[in-house]
């Protein structure tokens, strides 16, 4: 890189790569269009690359801009986190750590987790935010959550997980239900009920382990609602709208007119998985890991 490069010609450059378009990328840079052009030009000459390719009507990133574009996005990111960090610090604080999960991980397993780390990180503020598996994955990729905590099997290069908690399933049904767990005998009782689900878009692997149980009790499901809410599920389950199956961790935390039986005779299990971004340097985030690693 010359030396006539600076940080603002990063900025501008961004700029442009968002909105592909000169003028109004100049109108949010508050500069005018021409010197906009220039310093593109500027940038481009004195990296010796093509960054954009123009048209009469029409900008486009070349492959080049496309990898500079991903490159400096993430880089600033980081830059911002750390910058936010400085913050903090100046404040007295250690630092930050924000959290996403899923529902019933806030059961049991991230209070246990965050007491102990209460205890050698007093300092550090934390911000917990329910977000279902596949917006959690994109958040820790673009590094705007630095944990998650998810019912997933597979995920994206440059994420690491860990298994935290394997757990039964467990049947909801209305209160007075006449099935109990004193005359539960198998799945196959409930064949003509309506079920209420997770939504598949909750986690594809989580929903094909729940259909095994299905193909296993020798029936498809009636599927009335389905949704990434058990809040949502259990409403419904109390109103006699359907039963439900989830994990068993969920049966705490909640006070409505439902009942719980635990599917401890089948095969299937869930689990509860901790995330991160493997390039996170988050001290925080590090800090953390020595808790669960």
């Amino acid at each position: 890189m010359g030396n006539q490069l600076e940080f603002r010609h990063f900025k501008y450059f961004l700029s442009v790569a968002k909105e592909l378009h000169f003028r109004k990328a100049a109108e949010q840079l508050y500069i005018s269009q021409p010197g906009l052009s220039r310093q593109i030009k500027q940038m481009e000459d004195d990296l010796g690359v093509k960054l954009f390719e123009r048209h009469n009507r029409k900008v486009e990133l070349t492959e080049a801009g496309k990898y500079l574009q991903k490159e400096l996005t993430a880089n600033f990111k980081q830059l911002d986190d750390i910058l936010n960090h400085v913050k903090l610090i100046n404040k007295g604080i250690d630092g930050s750590l924000k959290i996403g999960y899923v529902g019933s991980a806030m059961q049991e397993l991230i209070p246990e987790l965050l007491l102990k780390f209460r205890e050698t990180n007093p300092k550090v503020l934390i911000n917990l935010t329910e977000i279902d598996n596949q917006r959690q994955i994109q958040a820790l990729l673009d590094k705007e959550i630095d944990i998650g905590f998810v019912r997933l099997e597979r995920i994206p290069k440059g994420l690491e997980m860990h298994a935290a908690l394997e757990e039964t399933f467990s049947l909801v049904l209305p209160a007075d239900h006449k099935i109990s767990s004193k005359n539960f005998e198998n799945l196959s009782q409930l064949k003509s009920e309506q079920f209420i689900l997770f939504d598949a878009s909750y986690s594809e692997s989580y929903y094909e382990k729940v259909m095994q149980i299905f193909d296993d009790s020798g029936f498809f499901p009636t599927i009335l609602h389905s949704t990434v809410n058990a809040g949502s599920i259990f409403r419904l389950v109390e109103n006699h709208f359907g039963i439900s199956i989830v994990p068993t961790s969920l049966q705490y935390g909640y006070s409505m007119k439902i009942k719980f039986i635990e599917l401890k005779n089948i095969p299937q299990r869930t689990t509860l998985k901790i995330v991160w971004n493997t390039k996170n340097t988050n001290p925080a985030l590090i800090n953390l890991k020595k808790l669960i690693s």
